[in-house]
């Protein structure tokens, strides 16, 4: 009797432990399948589980005939895990917390299954890692020496075999010419096709605001085509037309505009070194690894104060910031560049799109357990003659508050409530940081409410 009370009582424990580690993961496992949902680098991970449990199911003659003998050895091993937990969770650092499901199952099999039995499940528990995603900024730091070096290995194979190859940069798209453009054409009386590679006009921002972006457009005559391939240009003699993957598109002038990339080839030729963006790397001086050599504007890149590495922003006021500070330091001044948080405004037609900081598919996959919020509002009081639509997004992390990134869609120069998101993300604000500013209002301008702060509201 003492027996079976004792054997029910360990049933009742493990099962309460496994319970309680059921509860601790819940949110870290509902995180990366979010991350999957949205990441397609990291897709595969819904079919990570299944396979390590096949692998388990694999081995389950040799578990079966494994006598059970715990041991506490695995007891410090499972402390450790949920101490990582612990320390990611409360510091935001969702990788952290991710990985610690590996020891925490190790520790777990070990207390309760004991040595052999731990042998049999390392391989599928091991497996198991592989679902975890890496946040982006740490891969290509762990995976750019090995592209450099395969770049470069591949192009002096091809150079001995007789091919003329060359190697290049990575560059950026950016959409404000093709916007503008394509507003100008209008105003000429033109008709203008927009054809888009993504799926809407705005890639690099999340889909409400792109959304806007293309009804903007198409209200003024633009016809907007997503999601196709540019396959050819055609025509005799002359440009004629513009065959895709959905169709042929009728053109007399065909603008492209794939983006930019720095043009190193000079500073290469010195031995200046590049970064990771394939930009020049400098300090906050804006110095080179050369002595004597500076960098500045569109060819060097610059701090991202969100993401916390080197990031590639080819706009004139960062170039203008840059060669203040390279010319400053050369004329024996003090003076450092802090750095940029991504923030960009561009007009189509009647719309200013204004964005900062990352969006919610970008800062998913940074590893940050990002939420937003996007609200309309107005920008002006409801009763002003004149006020108008104004749409805010503000990207988050969860638990912490910190802000991540925001957007600002106006008509008209409501849209520079940008700048007070940029400044927030410069030193690492939250929803309570701006919840608690001292913002401007007057009916024309703004509702009692501005709607940085109604956008602050929701998402707290």
């Amino acid at each position: 009797m003492e027996r079976e009370l004792y054997r029910s009582g360990a049933v009742a424990g493990v099962a309460g432990l496994v319970a309680l580690l059921g509860w601790l993961y819940a949110p870290v496992l509902r995180d990366m399948a979010a991350q999957w949902a949205v990441d397609t680098t990291y897709g595969y991970g819904y079919y990570i589980p299944p396979v390590a449990a096949y692998l388990v199911w694999e081995r389950r003659r040799a578990l079966a005939a494994t006598r059970p003998k715990g041991t506490w050895l695995g007891l410090p091993v499972l402390l450790i895990g949920l101490g990582a937990l612990v320390l990611g969770r409360a510091g935001g650092i969702a990788l952290l917390s991710r990985i610690s499901l590996v020891p925490v199952l190790f520790g777990l099999v070990l207390l309760l299954g004991g040595g052999r039995m731990t042998r049999l499940a390392a391989f599928p528990i091991l497996f198991l890692a592989v679902m975890i995603p890496i946040p982006s900024g740490l891969l290509q730091r762990l995976t750019w020496p090995l592209q450099i070096f395969t770049a470069q290995f591949s192009t002096e194979v091809l150079r001995l075999m007789g091919y003329p190859v060359y190697l290049e940069g990575v560059y950026i798209d950016l959409p404000h010419v093709r916007l503008e453009v394509a507003e100008a054409f209008r105003k000429r009386g033109l008709e203008v096709t927009l054809l888009e590679a993504k799926e809407r006009p705005l890639p690099h921002w999340d889909e409400e605001v792109g959304t806007l972006l293309k009804g903007e457009l198409e209200r003024h005559g633009v016809e907007v085509w997503t999601g196709v391939r540019v396959l050819a240009i055609g025509g005799a003699g002359r440009v004629e037309a513009v065959e895709t993957s959905e169709g042929v598109v009728p053109a007399d002038l065909v603008l492209v505009a794939t983006g930019v990339r720095p043009n190193t080839e000079l500073a290469q030729a010195m031995g200046v070194a590049l970064g990771p963006t394939g930009a020049i790397a400098t300090d906050q001086e804006m110095r080179t690894n050369l002595e004597g050599v500076f960098a500045a504007g569109d060819v060097a890149e610059s701090f991202h104060r969100v993401l916390g590495r080197p990031y590639w922003l080819p706009l004139g006021d960062v170039a203008n910031k840059h060669g203040r500070t390279a010319g400053s330091v050369i004329a024996g001044k003090e003076a450092l560049f802090h750095g940029v948080v991504g923030t960009a405004i561009f007009k189509a037609f009647g719309l200013a799109v204004a964005t900062t900081g990352l969006p919610l598919e970008a800062a998913l996959k940074e590893g940050y357990r990002a939420k937003k919020v996007f609200i309309q509002s107005r920008d002006g009081a409801h009763y002003y003659p004149g006020s108008a639509p104004l749409w805010v997004e503000l990207v988050y992390e969860e638990g912490t508050g910190r802000l991540l990134g925001g957007a600002v869609v106006a008509h008209g120069h409501g849209a520079l409530r940008v700048d007070v998101l940029a400044a927030l993300l410069h030193r690492g604000g939250t929803l309570e940081d701006l919840l608690a500013l001292d913002l401007a209002y007057a009916p024309p301008y703004s509702p009692v409410w501005d709607p940085l702060l109604i956008a602050a509201q929701q998402a707290r």
